[in-house]
């Protein structure tokens, strides 16, 4: 389950629906009603927050956001998309974790999720960090 107040729309998500699990992006937010608007392909659907699950981080999630991947010498494993990195160790854990836009540093000791990493680009960047 994710926490209703670190959504945003834009944010991928998976949410579950009769037993079945779908991945979409939260179009809306309703704080007031404590419910979620997310876009299944198919359509939107309203979603309570206990049935809004976390996307983690894989190579095939941030491929779908636009990064590259580069491997480093020294074990390491850097994710780029434009002038933001991602450096993480080739583990597959993505923890620890670094991410930096300009001099905007900033590390993690746990793995974050997709809509963690989306909001944390945002805040650097101030652009959204949507599939492509």
């Amino acid at each position: 389950m994710v926490k209703i107040s670190e959504l945003k729309p834009g944010n991928l998500v998976v949410v579950e629906y009769e037993d079945r699990r779908w991945e979409g992006i939260v179009t809306d937010v309703n704080r007031e009603d404590k419910e979620v608007g997310v876009d299944t392909g198919v359509q939107e659907f309203w979603f309570r927050p206990e049935h809004v699950y976390p996307v983690p981080m894989s190579d095939a999630a941030l491929f779908k956001l636009g990064f590259s991947k580069e491997f480093l010498e020294n074990g390491m494993v850097k994710y780029i998309r434009g002038p933001f990195r991602m450096l993480v160790k080739d583990d597959g854990k993505f923890a620890p974790l670094e991410i930096w836009y300009r001099e905007d540093r900033r590390y993690f000791n746990e793995p974050i999720y997709i809509h963690d990493l989306q909001n944390k680009y945002l805040e650097m960047t101030k652009v959204d960090l949507n599939l492509v």
